[in-house]
């Protein structure tokens, strides 16, 4: 259930994306939002941790902050694996991938407060 919700959220977000970043399109059925999704999802469980350790030296001079370039590197591979697959999501450059990856790390970040909020409601009413 848990990596159903992440999926959902991780839609949204990269969808809130599409609205509001320039640059950062989608033009396909809203169901191949969801592989999308399931493309970031993958993408940033295999990917990222290889990028985080390789870049190690980099966040721990920058405190933390080369986090946000790595975010926007896996946002913009994200658009380019779709792109091969024909998905139709499209990101322009890395300049629209830092963007459109802190919409989604807002976005993500703010839905995931609000579906843990329900689920310790949820918790607290049993």
């Amino acid at each position: 259930m848990h990596i159903l919700i992440r999926l959902l959220i991780n839609a949204a977000a990269l969808w809130a994306a599409t609205r509001l970043v320039p640059g950062i399109s989608f033009t396909g059925d809203w169901r191949l939002l969801f592989v999308v999704a399931l493309v970031f999802g993958v993408l940033n469980a295999s990917v990222r941790p290889v990028l985080w350790f390789m870049t190690l030296p980099l966040l721990l001079v920058t405190l933390g902050l080369f986090t946000f370039v790595l975010n926007a590197l896996m946002l913009w591979l994200t658009g380019a694996v779709s792109d091969a697959l024909g998905l139709g999501f499209h990101v322009d450059g890395f300049g629209t991938a830092f963007l459109g990856a802190l919409v989604v790390s807002i976005v993500s970040f703010l839905l995931s407060l609000f579906v843990a909020s329900t689920r310790h409601d949820e918790r607290d009413r049993a």
